[in-house]
């Protein structure tokens, strides 16, 4: 019987947060973070992934604070590597493999940095790097697929929904039905309080006030592997060949015909892929 969303939703109690995460399999500890796009959850990101992961490893796919079910967070209370550390420590876990997209892979970068006792491996998925010299990203601001994510967090409506799951994916007919765009919609209009205080807070760097240090990139010493995809129109992949001139255990898994949701996207290869890396790489998994 394959797992769902009720079967696996946990919730618990941080020195700072309620956060609500998905939990499934045993083994070694492995983290998966979202992104940031209106209606993002653990499950939204990683609904299609939980059940393969958890066959080798203690799953824990999280809401982060501001998103999904977990408690509302304003800008100025946005520090997602510092709630996580919070997960870790209430969920009595020392060292775990960290998943990141997006925004997820951005806190998982500056967790390794900061934090790299609590870490085995390190996984990104289409993660910004900060403001950098762009190659191939737009000169104007943000990129084509932020501009509508932010457009969609302003009226979060099924047609927004839908522009934001086209651009999201390369496979738009496949990705972006009726059903699901309706169904992000649902969510993200179901907690107001996340889209008032991620509209409120884009002045002042939401959803990342605080970015990884690009100086400290070369002192990641676990196991790193950035998988981006080539159609992504998000987050340009150049950022992840940033990455992998600067982390040193590091490499990149580059996928066509794919947009900013590898783990969706190309979901079974995606599983395969991590399971492989984080099986195979040393590490205590």
């Amino acid at each position: 019987m394959a797992l769902d969303k009720e079967q696996t939703a946990r919730t618990v109690e941080t020195r700072d947060w309620t956060l609500r995460y998905y939990e499934a399999g045993s083994g070694h500890p492995l983290v998966l973070l979202h992104g940031s796009g209106p209606g993002a959850t653990g499950w939204s990101n990683f609904g299609g992934n939980i059940e393969a992961l958890a066959e080798h490893f203690h799953v824990y796919a999280v809401d982060m604070p501001g998103w999904g079910e977990s408690d509302a967070a304003t800008v100025d209370q946005l520090d997602h590597v510092d709630a996580a550390i919070q997960f870790l420590d209430a969920m009595d876990i020392p060292r775990a493999a960290f998943v990141g997209n997006s925004m997820g892979g951005q806190t998982s970068l500056r967790l390794a940095t900061e934090h790299p006792g609590r870490i085995s491996h390190l996984v990104t998925m289409g993660p910004p790097v900060g403001r950098m010299p762009s190659l191939f990203g737009a000169g104007d601001g943000p990129s084509e697929g932020l501009k509508v994510l932010i457009e969609a967090y302003q009226d979060p409506s099924p047609q927004n929904m839908r522009r934001l799951v086209e651009i999201m994916c390369y496979d738009k007919e496949r990705f972006a039905t009726p059903e699901l765009c309706e169904a992000r919609s649902q969510a993200a209009l179901a907690r107001p309080e996340h889209l008032a205080n991620y509209v409120a807070g884009l002045p002042h760097g939401t959803p990342l006030p605080r970015w990884v240090d690009p100086a400290r990139l070369r002192d990641i010493a676990v196991p790193t592997l950035l998988i981006h995809g080539r159609d992504d129109r998000v987050v340009p992949f150049e950022n992840s060949l940033f990455l992998l001139a600067h982390i040193p255990d590091s490499r990149l898994l580059l996928l066509n015909r794919c947009g900013h949701w590898a783990m969706i996207e190309h979901a079974e290869e995606f599983n395969r892929v991590v399971i492989d890396f984080v099986r195979g790489n040393p590490g205590d998994a």
